[in-house]
């Protein structure tokens, strides 16, 4: 039954089974649970908590965005007001041509039209000799990543020189099993691809720098714009590991662009910046630059972004500022934070600086614990909230002065697990101790008190309540002069088995004993009717059979009396409670009726009877053979009381009890 009950308060609170450890090695316990239950829950929710983590992540941007109006990039936005005047898309091969001129014609010094032309249409000719004609120009091509989209269409061209396919040092490059490209009459013109790293929330954070399409490596669209600006004719580049523990997982590195690092993830990824607001980026609706009726002046020198914007094209995107935004932007903020060399990554030692900044909450969180008291108690919940604010400011910090996604959901998650868990063991461990306390007080005091004194304030007021009550008192006759007889420890074993055995009786009996005075005990039943008087006597009576031949033989020690056993009970009303100042209160019992049963007791020796009762217990067991002892002026008192004896049958000295522990009382000793 112990195994169960065990068990039971296992499964109810298993933070029992730390508690029997010290406190510093029991906190130490549960710090390494709340990692271990950490990485438990982001294993088993990461694709739910990772999306949590990036879009908190991306407040580091989002609260403070750069508004500096981007100068170098315009987007040329194919939206709702050219579709309605141009016509529906796919325009014509003639009208992108024109398109095409006219961009040119108005100083644009590179063209990059996130736009795929996979099938041959009349007109194509004509695209091809405005593409080719414009100081710079690079068209889309589109590898599909999912494994299930196999359908290829067009020429894939432009690869990058110098960037194996083959999984090499961690690197996992993407590899497409189809793709959608311009078709080979476009063969020509420089490309990039458009494939996007879609999130489980239909959010883009991440491009691939290349994608891999039969062994070829294709840069993305913002890449091939630096390489088509640049001074070499051939695209040659190379990917290598980071070097240091703040460099990014992997290095893209071109060879016509001396000292440029491309920080990319071990996928390859390039992560998106968006540190500028939306509002930075100049747009221009593509008819007005056919028509050459708005300002075209934007377009002078600088880089042209054309694309989609309209909702109809199916180019729409969630992002951090907005819920639907147009592709076209991406692929502006991707080349804005190349031309910067500004491209937020991961360091490689990412896993390390989460776990330095898990170990500094844990030191800070020990050492909250082991203050205890109220300073836990309110830092430990305080602790839950405050860290994982801690890990997500720091990761803001970094990502805005550095650039650097650090990450922050472990540290937050184990902040938050370790404060709680911490909490509830101290809590656990206060309770337990305050039960210790209670079951230690409860072995000085009767029930009741102990639950009140230890569940209420302190206070200087008296205390206290009337009742009618059942008192017996009982007490060791000569008791003094063995003790003084005897070595103390002779002593105290006979005391101890007296008070033992004398409250077990009592407690078998329904009552409880309210205090040990010297050698003489005070029990107290709740009420004065006929039952708590009989209890009273039966207790009173056992006592006496129980204890006689084991602390009371015939022949005591030479030069001694033997001991006696002397018990008095009455009924009556008294007060129960305490007093006397908060810091040193006393639990008492007062009234008449305690005075009365305390000469009765003394009457014993006197009348040579074991048990005396007062007349109002009497009165309760008039059915008892009950035999009157006189009436007598008790010490102390103006009225005479009546006193009564029960019949007791005679006690052989040679009976044995069976529960008496072994203990014999010897003859000799200090005389």
């Amino acid at each position: 039954m112990s195994n169960l009950q065990h068990l039971k308060q296992l499964l109810l609170n298993p933070l029992t089974l730390v508690l029997h450890y010290t406190a510093s090695v029991a906190r130490i316990v549960i710090l390494g649970v709340a990692a271990i239950v950490s990485i438990i829950i982001l294993l088993l929710l990461q694709p739910g908590l990772q999306t949590f983590e990036e879009r908190l992540g991306a407040w580091g941007w989002t609260l403070y965005p750069d508004t500096t109006p981007e100068q170098r990039i315009t987007l040329v936005a194919i939206d709702e007001k050219s579709l309605a005047e141009v016509g529906p898309w796919p325009w014509s091969r003639q009208q992108l041509a024109e398109l095409v001129s006219a961009i040119d014609q108005a100083g644009a010094q590179l063209q990059l039209h996130d736009i795929v032309y996979p099938e041959a249409r009349a007109g194509d000719a004509a695209l091809l000799s405005a593409l080719q004609s414009a100081r710079g120009a690079v068209i889309a091509q589109l590898p599909a990543l999912q494994p299930d989209q196999t359908t290829r269409a067009g020429l894939m061209t432009h690869p990058l020189n110098g960037v194996s396919c083959t999984a090499t040092g961690g690197l996992q490059l993407g590899n497409a099993t189809g793709f959608l490209a311009p078709h080979s009459g476009f063969a020509a013109i420089p490309k990039g691809h458009i494939t996007p790293v879609i999130a489980s929330d239909g959010a883009i954070r991440k491009t691939p720098a290349v994608v891999c399409v039969e062994g070829a490596a294709y840069p993305a669209l913002a890449l091939t714009a630096l390489l088509q600006a640049g001074i070499s004719e051939t695209w040659d580049g190379s990917i290598s590991p980071g070097s240091s523990p703040f460099d990014a997982a992997f290095v893209l590195r071109f060879d016509g662009y001396p000292g440029l690092e491309i920080p990319l993830d071990r996928e390859g990824n390039l992560r998106i910046s968006y540190a500028n607001a939306p509002s930075v980026y100049r747009a221009i609706s593509a008819v007005d630059v056919i028509n050459g009726t708005a300002d075209i002046s934007i377009l002078d020198n600088a880089w042209v972004l054309v694309g989609g914007t309209a909702f109809g094209m199916g180019d729409i995107i969630p992002t951090p500022y907005n819920g639907a935004t147009a592709g076209l932007e991406l692929q502006a903020r991707l080349l804005g934070s190349l031309l910067d060399v500004a491209m937020p990554y991961t360091p490689r030692a990412s896993i390390w600086l989460l776990g330095l900044l898990g170990l500094i909450f844990t030191a800070a969180l020990y050492a909250l614990a082991a203050v205890r008291g109220r300073l836990a108690a309110y830092g430990l919940p305080f602790a839950a909230v405050l860290l994982p604010l801690l890990a997500l400011t720091l990761h803001i910090q970094l990502l805005n002065s550095f650039n650097l996604w650090l990450g922050w959901l472990f540290p937050a998650l184990y902040g938050t697990t370790a404060a709680s868990l911490l909490l509830l063991l101290e809590q656990s461990r206060v309770r337990v101790e305050r039960g210790r306390v209670y079951d230690n007080l409860n072995s000085y005091l009767p029930d009741d008190i102990a639950r009140e004194i230890a569940y209420s304030l302190p206070s200087s007021a008296i205390n206290a309540r009337r009742s009618d009550v059942t008192l017996l008192s009982a007490d060791l006759r000569n008791f003094s002069a063995f003790g003084e007889a005897r070595p103390p420890e002779e002593a105290a074993a006979v005391l101890h088995f007296f008070f033992t055995r004398a409250t077990e009786i009592v407690e078998q009996h329904g009552g409880r004993v309210h205090e040990f005075k010297g050698d003489s005990l005070l029990a107290v039943w709740d009420g004065r009717h006929r039952s708590e008087a009989a209890l009273a006597l039966n207790a009173a009576q056992a006592m006496h059979s129980e204890l006689h031949d084991s602390l009371m033989p015939e022949q005591g020690p030479v030069g001694l009396e033997p001991l006696a056993l002397g018990i008095g009970i009455e009924q009556g009303p008294v007060l129960i409670g305490s007093i006397g100042p908060a810091h040193r209160r006393s639990h008492v019992l007062l009234g008449d009726t305690v005075g009365i049963t305390l000469r009765v007791q003394e009457m014993t020796s006197e009348l040579a009877q074991p048990i005396l009762l007062g007349e109002c217990a009497a009165r309760q067991l008039d059915d008892l053979p009950l035999e009157s002892q006189g009436s007598y002026l008790l010490s102390g008192l103006n009225t005479p009381h009546v006193l009564f004896a029960p019949a007791l049958p005679q006690v052989s000295a040679q009976k044995q009890v069976s529960n008496a522990p072994a203990l014999k009382v010897l003859p000799g000793g200090r005389r």
